[in-house]
């Protein structure tokens, strides 16, 4: 029990295959009611695909766990309805530094510009945002979640899955026509699949610490090396919700974990970190190892597995349940697109593409801010001291510190579903990025972008003058909306202005899009349903448009 939090047993329900005794058919099924599982079931719920998601215990996560959600995630949040939700509860933060002993080496901001609706990265214990999204969950009657239904076995076949499920009410039997597989980072179906997950175990243990107390410590990240309090190691700091702080000590691969977890340890270590005067509770206590390390392929067949179930990182830099909620967003939309018959299932391929390409540059940067922060020999240990030392005088020393580089999106630049740049820009929005917010105003209201996009396509095209779009071109904006792919056409332009009818505009007054997408009059950007780019032109053409389209779909010939 945490005395800061409740946690909620959620009710058992007969399936209705317990009563009938005959299979259930479903055109999709989610196995794992955690962050990701629950992202994909609701993502695809919202649009009308009908979901059930199975998972064997009747609550949230027990202890902090995920604690850093990045502003890529909050904006996927945000499409699924707990966006406001986690915010409002969370810690929202810009703002890390660096120490080495006793001296701060640099610090850093992750959003130095304003004009944007999410801040860098929010902390907040991860039971608070599995609870948002049980609770967004039940407010949908396409999403079937059912607690206490623990997966036995899974027998894939060339159109879907069929499982076995245990239940208090006895066993039953299931088909999936696509099964998702988010039951995390000892997934009992890659198990039952025989499917290998390679990579590397770190040698080295941690000891997590949530500690309850009322203190003046500013809504940032601290990192430590070898500091006066844990000489030799390095010690990370994290405020989270309800006056709960996160303190991550290094131990060494030697500790006993047992022994470690004990008060009679773990006090003292925090009482020479923060004074033996200062107030507190210990609230949850573990030890842990990691693994960076991924499966092959991301899809067989009709099954598909995301999050720890499918890859696993180290938890410096954010990047676990960050890119688990990436993989949900980037599947979702390939796999209702499918559902619906408006691509083929080879669209699929390019979720585990992509999503591989993003889980390794995870591990890549996780493994060497590992070994930055845990060096492996004397002579690295020489080198990482000596950058930690250049680095409060010395901007070129302060790069190659290493703490835990940050969450954030993968441009997948190198996907077959782009259309390759045929204009010159300038900027990062290049295809393969994800969008960048911008505050934006329609009809004389104040929105922002992204909240505008997402979950189709979107055509964006900037223009001088709505008012001056003639007849011809909106028809030809009209009759790219109305084709087989849902997609939206919106005119940006920098003053209001009285578009012919049917069509949108969004008004950029602060030109912030113009500065961040390099966009003028004429600039056309095709925005994915999971508000990546793919493509972008300086002049519309509406076959160009057409032929990107189908390319990011996987329907061009």
């Amino acid at each position: 029990m945490l005395s800061t939090y409740r946690y909620p047993k959620y009710e058992y329900v007969a399936p209705p295959e317990t009563r009938s005794g005959e299979a259930g058919r479903y055109p999709v099924v989610v196995v794992g009611a955690g962050p990701v599982g629950l992202a994909a079931a609701i993502d695809l719920a919202q649009s009308g695909v009908p979901v059930v998601v199975l998972d064997d215990d009747d609550t949230v996560s027990v202890g902090s766990r995920g604690v850093c959600y990045a502003k890529r995630t909050l904006e996927i949040l945000d499409r699924i309805g707990v966006g406001d939700a986690c915010v409002t509860r969370g810690v929202s933060w810009n703002v890390g530094r660096t120490f080495f002993r006793e001296d701060e080496v640099y610090h850093f901001n992750l959003l130095p510009q304003p004009d944007h609706k999410r801040p860098g990265m929010i902390n907040l214990q991860q039971y608070y945002l599995e609870e948002f999204l049980v609770r967004r969950a039940g407010e949908l009657p396409d999403l079937d979640l059912r607690f206490r239904n623990r997966v036995v076995s899974v027998s894939p076949a060339g159109s879907g899955a069929t499982l076995q499920i245990e239940t208090p009410d006895g066993a039953y039997a299931l088909t999936a026509g696509w099964l998702i597989v988010a039951d995390g980072a000892r997934s009992a179906i890659r198990g039952m699949l025989n499917l290998d997950s390679e990579g590397r175990v770190f040698l080295d243990r941690f000891l997590i610490a949530d500690v309850v107390m009322k203190a003046d410590f500013p809504a940032e990240r601290w990192f430590w090396f070898d500091p006066p309090f844990h000489p030799g190691q390095s010690v990370l700091l994290h405020r989270q919700a309800d006056n709960v702080y996160r303190i991550d000590f290094q131990l060494g691969w030697q500790a006993d974990p047992e022994e470690e977890k004990k008060p009679e340890k773990v006090i003292p270590r925090i009482k020479a970190m923060l004074g033996a005067d200062r107030e507190f509770d210990l609230e949850w206590v573990s030890v842990y190892t990691f693994q960076c390390r991924r499966m092959q392929q991301f899809r067989h067949g009709r099954v598909l597995f995301a999050g720890d179930a499918a890859h696993q990182v180290s938890p410096f830099g954010a990047r676990g349940a960050n890119s688990g909620i990436q993989d949900s967003d980037n599947l979702c939309w390939k796999l209702r697109l499918v559902l619906d018959g408006k691509a083929p299932e080879s669209l699929l391929d390019s979720y585990s593409g992509e999503r591989v390409f993003a889980a390794d540059e995870n591990i890549m940067n996780s493994t060497r801010s590992t070994d930055f922060i845990t060096p492996k020999s004397r002579t690295s240990l020489n080198f990482r001291n000596a950058v930690l030392t250049l680095a409060r005088d010395h901007a070129f020393a302060r790069a190659l510190v290493n703490s835990g580089r940050l969450s954030v999106p993968s441009f997948l630049t190198g996907s077959r579903l782009n259309t390759p740049d045929s204009d010159a820009f300038a900027g990062d929005m290049v295809p393969g990025a994800a969008m960048d917010d911008a505050p934006m105003q329609e009809d004389g209201t104040d929105f922002w972008l992204l909240d505008r996009a997402g979950g189709r396509f979107m055509a964006l095209v900037h223009v001088a003058d709505p008012a001056a779009v003639d007849a011809g071109l909106a028809r030809k904006f009209k009759t790219l909306a109305s084709g087989p792919i849902p997609l939206e056409v919106a005119l940006v332009a920098a003053k209001p202005g009285r578009a012919p009818a049917g069509l949108r505009v969004f008004v950029d007054g602060k030109g912030r899009f113009a500065e961040r997408y390099d966009s003028a009059p004429g600039t056309v950007y095709l925005i994915r349903p999971d508000q990546h780019v793919a493509a972008r032109w300086r002049v519309f053409d509406a076959s160009r448009v057409n032929e990107a389209l189908a390319r990011a779909t996987c329907n061009s010939h």
